[in-house]
């Protein structure tokens, strides 16, 4: 027995033929759903990039403990089980989160593993002098925007893209190991993630006007674009999916071709999805995990059941994916995996469990039933108690700082570490959840999820199922506190909060006031990187005033290099609503006058 996995990254599946989508040309996924069964309810697990490879490793959630990081000294890792019980393992990708390191202990678990290198910004090309960068939109232009445009210039032949040579790695794997018994192979590109950068040929099938400047790499954050910009990233992201799609053409091709789908599994899917507009937002993370980016494509080909073109609405989750790999080899499933076998999901859709979870660390908790989508926010503003248990403190590339680490102490076990006590580190988040408010959205009536509502009944069953969830993965004990949630027992009408905080939903979703007609006292203070502001005199003491919440996340996510308050603000807009930050703008620009009374309060310069 085979198996292959291709796994994609930020591919939308509202965009796929298969899945209603006719903007982007894509048949290879239109014969992929002919040859296999379609999941119509997949769902992510925990995110962004390696907490839901973590969750490919252990079968088990990720987000409620850490964020974040590497393979943990205690976790069950799928592919070196498989390797330990005679399956030879190998991975390609060019996915760079894997050498960098908060992902330093994945690709390792594989008994072969090939790199290919220069997505996004790798630092893989070295030059000293700047590259030639066009004018863009794009406002976080750091280290990371001048080494993809290093990089780029080494990439001007399709053949020499990365997604190109992962594709052909795998398939050499394959024609060389075909006549072999035993195998998983995982085939992972990086695209179609952000920059949507790709060749002229699979440009020229969404033909438009544009005359804008350059434009492949939108910012997290709130849309400020004019739309014809917005709509010219929308297909260069097509652009790039139909890139995608033609090589998973060649994998379908050589099963063809060598007959292997007697006795191949083949599994292909994706992380996450990308906002490319919808809900008036860019990316994802900083905002809530809405669908176009919770929900996701999922097309596997089971060789034993044999069903084909069939579609099936049982929840699945990538928690999922290493229990239905260790299985189909025969493999014992450890007890600390709580995902399923996809087995009999695959061949006549009996329904696993009733619900799943879902969300990043410090976000909001996640849970649907498959038709409703319940998004529970904090109900504190600073978002606390909040802690990371982890043996390997990094972070995506770097380590824990040593501030971060002055108030560590060591924890008690949970269920699935073995006994071994982790650490437990004072957590730290990218956006406060608390800033958009509690949501309950039913997907049979909306199925965009533009009309949150307010539904006690719906609410505190779905509360019910939360707590359920959460107690099953052993959920830290201050994450109940954080939610607003008892630790035991039932829930009662007191822990509902979608009425509650109905007016911070609202205000999160209504359209906000722009700064960049802003020219009042200060202004240009909203405009410079945040680390040149905070080192004016009085300026720190300001921020925490106004920003008191946030200042030190901002800090511990490097971000104030290259980012402006009023860039910032697109990430939380009632954290940093305009009336805030103009008068913090405000205050800042009267300081010439003042900054002898605040040096007497206990500040020094």
């Amino acid at each position: 027995m085979k198996a292959i996995f291709v796994c994609f990254d930020t591919l939308n599946r509202h965009m796929l033929p298969p899945y209603g989508g006719d903007m982007v040309h894509a048949p290879n996924f239109s014969r992929l759903a002919q040859r296999s069964v379609t999941f119509d309810n997949a769902y992510v697990g925990s995110m962004p990039c390696m907490p839901a490879r973590r969750e490919l490793h252990t079968g088990r959630y990720n987000f409620l403990h850490r964020s974040w990081g590497p393979l943990e000294p205690f976790d069950e890792s799928m592919p070196e089980i498989l390797t330990q019980h005679g399956v030879y393992t190998h991975l390609v990708s060019d996915h760079g989160h894997y050498w960098e390191d908060g992902g330093a202990t994945y690709h390792t678990r594989y008994r072969t593993w090939e790199i290919v290198r220069g997505q996004e910004g790798d630092p893989w090309k070295g030059h000293v002098a700047d590259a030639e960068i066009p004018e863009s939109p794009r406002k976080m232009r750091g280290e990371l925007w001048r080494q993809d445009w290093v990089n780029r210039q080494y990439l001007q032949e399709e053949e020499g893209m990365p997604q190109a040579q992962v594709f052909q790695h795998g398939l050499e794997f394959i024609r060389t190991n075909v006549d072999q018994d035993n195998w998983f192979l995982q085939i992972e590109t990086f695209d179609p993630h952000e920059p949507f950068y790709t060749q002229e040929h699979y440009k020229k099938l969404y033909p438009h006007h544009y005359t804008g400047p350059h434009f492949d790499w939108p910012d997290y954050g709130r849309i400020s674009e004019l739309p014809e910009q917005v709509e010219h990233i929308r297909y260069e992201y097509a652009a790039l999916v139909s890139m995608c799609d033609h090589y998973l053409g060649k994998v379908l091709d050589i099963m063809d071709e060598l007959n292997m789908w007697d006795d191949t599994l083949l599994i292909v899917g994706t992380d996450h999805g990308f906002l490319l507009g919808e809900h008036d937002w860019w990316a994802k993370t900083v905002q809530p995990w809405y669908n176009e980016v919770a929900h996701i494509p999922l097309f596997i080909w089971d060789p034993r059941s044999r069903q084909q073109n069939e579609r099936r609405n049982s929840l699945v989750q990538w928690i999922d994916f290493a229990p239905t790999l260790l299985e189909y080899f025969n493999v014992s499933i450890p007890e600390t995996m709580q995902g399923t076998p996809l087995r009999e999901r695959i061949a006549n859709d009996q329904s696993a469990r009733p619900t799943g979870l879902f969300g990043v660390f410090g976000g909001h908790v996640n849970v649907t039933d498959g038709r409703y989508v319940y998004m529970r926010a904090p109900v504190q503003p600073d978002n606390t108690p909040l802690f990371e248990y982890t043996l390997m403190p990094t972070h995506m590339r770097g380590r824990f700082n040593v501030a971060e680490l002055q108030n560590m102490s060591l924890a008690e076990p949970f269920t699935f570490t073995k006994g071994v006590r982790p650490l437990k580190i004072p957590g730290r988040f990218f956006v406060n959840a608390h800033t958009f408010g509690t949501m309950l959205f039913d997907l049979a009536t909306d199925p965009e999820q533009k009309q949150p509502i307010v539904d006690d009944a719906i609410e505190l069953r779905l509360i019910h199922l939360m707590l359920e969830w959460m107690r099953w993965n052993d959920a830290p004990t201050e994450q109940y506190e954080r939610l607003g949630l008892p630790l035991e027992g039932e829930a009662q009408s007191e822990h509902l909060l979608c009425a509650r905080q109905h007016e911070l939903v609202q205000q999160a979703c209504k359209k906000q006031d722009t700064l960049a007609a802003y020219a009042g006292p200060g202004a240009e203070y909203l405009k410079k990187p945040l680390k040149e502001v905070a080192a004016l005199p009085g300026a720190e003491a300001l921020l925490r005033r106004h920003f008191a919440a946030m200042m030190d996340n901002l800090q511990s996510q490097q971000i104030m290099e290259q980012l402006s308050l009023q860039q910032v603000a697109g990430f939380a807009p009632n954290a940093f609503s305009f009336e805030k930050l103009t008068a913090f703008a405000t205050e800042l620009a009267e300081l010439g006058t003042t900054q002898p009374a605040l040096a007497a309060e206990g500040e020094s310069y």
